[in-house]
């Protein structure tokens, strides 16, 4: 039976490979280095930084302190083990969005008629919609643009609304509200997007998922600030 600081060598060595090679032409450089530069522009390398540097040194202790061959300074606990275990496997088998959130996109044409969608929002709940001219996707419809849009005319006609279309209301959605991603895109990539947009003083309301990322492709899924973290909380 293995003791812990062997499995734990064995895994953060695998680790330190997997860091080296996403490094691509820096692997020459020391773990913590690539570490902190990885935790730039890698979700899932910034998300355990810290671990990774406090298991670098733990990694250091082990290995130069050995009393002999078969004993170590000191043996990890079972929850550093199980946790560097975690971090090998998210690094080498990230969840993707697609199939996490592959899913029928219910979508609509600019010219179809407003209570066409405000009929899937009281039937199905929910509240961000895709808007194509034909083929092309011209916008993001969401249930703070309808507010705005009925903010903007109140007095309206309840045979105004059925004769209005959602390019009317598309009309009052602000700024770029959402952002489409490749399918092979991490589940943790997919929550820096929210987090970055938030930080730039701006909300995104969704991510729209094809192939490659681009806007004009079949759309594959859709994920909300809400699907990010009830998908954290299973």
């Amino acid at each position: 039976m293995y003791k812990n600081s062997e499995t734990f060598l064995a895994t953060f060595n695998r680790v330190e490979k997997e860091i080296k090679a996403l490094m691509i032409y820096r692997k020459d450089m020391s773990f913590s280095r690539s570490v902190r530069i990885l935790s730039n522009s890698n979700a899932i390398v910034r998300k355990y930084m810290d671990d990774l540097l406090e298991y670098a040194e733990l990694r250091n202790a082990i290995v130069h302190n050995k009393v002999d061959m078969t004993h170590a300074i000191a043996e990890p606990h079972d929850s550093v083990v199980e946790r560097i275990k975690l971090i090998e496997k998210e690094l080498t088998e990230p969840i993707r969005v697609i199939p996490a959130f592959s899913r029928a996109v219910y979508v609509f044409q600019e010219d179809d008629a407003l209570h066409k969608l405000l009929t899937v929002i009281h039937e199905k709940g929910l509240s961000k919609f895709p808007i194509y001219k034909e083929r092309e996707f011209v916008g993001l419809v969401t249930q703070k643009g309808i507010t705005r849009w009925l903010a903007g005319n109140i007095g309206v006609r309840s045979q105004d609304i059925k004769e209005t279309k959602i390019k009317d209301v598309l009309a009052f959605q602000q700024g770029d509200n959402y952002q489409f991603i490749r399918m092979e895109t991490s589940q943790s990539d997919a929550l820096e997007y929210f987090r970055g947009n938030i930080g730039e003083g701006s909300r995104l309301e969704a991510l729209l998922i094809t192939k490659n990322g681009d806007a004009n492709e079949q759309l594959l899924g859709i994920i909300t600030p809400w699907d990010i973290v009830h998908s954290k909380e299973e």
